[in-house]
């Protein structure tokens, strides 16, 4: 296998608070290779926001680190896009010009012409090139979470971040902005990181899985790889009974054996408790 393209070793996150240190993240080992589609799913506080805030640099990691195409990451940097499940538009920036920020930092001193020509490209690819001249608060919320996505594929990323980004879209717009990151994943080859709650969005995307058990000291609890023909089709992988297997493989990870494993722990906690009080 080729050199993966991102690196995650050892990674761990400690905070300092009042009762004592805190370990929210715990031994978080993770090779993905370039043009895989990684999905990062398990239960709230399960570290899965803290992991992509490690790898985007926006937080520095207390034990481990994370090397993204040879080099550790020591901070936030152009090779690395994140898309929030808010949108974070400029409000007073038309739709075309809070892309051409984007265009513009990779620009390299390309001219008027070339900055044009990828911004109405890159607002094609999310098929948002009708609403250029709108502003944020005159497009739907489906809209707005495409251009967003824009805007962080101009930054020509070697890797994708993206915290829940469909997470706050009804249905139908979830649907057509999931096929749409298909589509555009298919064309670019990016390397994704998405965090998501929903399994069937987590099946349908992915290469691999990343199941992440309960905090404190979460950690990686199993990897699923997704072996799955692409270009997919979601009603297609509906009556499809690998794709059924592996959505059950999420569901009871997550529904069996991460309740057992958080009961056992709350037992553990009263016993440690109670051996206190008797001390």
């Amino acid at each position: 296998m080729s050199k993966p393209l991102l690196d995650l070793t050892q990674l761990g996150m400690r905070f300092p608070t009042p009762q004592g240190e805190f370990v929210a993240l715990k031994n978080v080992n993770l090779q993905i290779q370039k043009g895989e589609f990684i999905s990062l799913i398990g239960h709230s506080g399960c570290g899965k926001s803290t992991v992509l805030n490690l790898v985007a640099g926006l937080h520095f990691p207390t034990d481990g680190g994370v090397i993204v195409d040879g080099r550790e990451v020591d901070g936030p940097g152009p090779e690395r896009a994140v898309v929030f499940q808010n949108h974070s538009l400029l409000p007073w920036l038309t739709v075309y010009e809070n892309i051409e920020l984007a265009v513009k930092q990779v620009a390299k001193g390309k001219d008027k012409a070339w900055v044009k020509e990828q911004v109405h490209h890159y607002l094609d690819l999310v098929e948002m090139d009708h609403a250029a001249d709108k502003k944020p608060d005159e497009i739907s919320g489906g809209m707005k979470q495409r251009v967003g996505i824009a805007r962080a594929l101009a930054l020509k990323p070697k890797v994708l971040l993206m915290d829940e980004p469909f997470g706050a879209l009804d249905a139908l717009t979830r649907a057509k902005l999931q096929d749409a990151l298909m589509a555009i994943q298919a064309e670019l080859n990016n390397t994704v990181i998405m965090i998501t709650h929903d399994v069937d969005e987590a099946v349908l995307l992915s290469d691999k899985i990343v199941m992440m058990t309960n905090g404190p000291a979460a950690t990686i609890g199993e990897v699923l790889d997704i072996n799955l023909e692409r270009p997919r089709n979601r009603v297609a992988m509906a009556d499809n009974p690998q794709y059924q297997k592996y959505r059950q493989a999420v569901l009871t990870f997550l529904y069996e054996k991460q309740a057992k494993n958080e009961l056992s722990g709350s037992v553990e906690i009263s016993k440690q408790k109670d051996a206190k009080k008797s001390a």
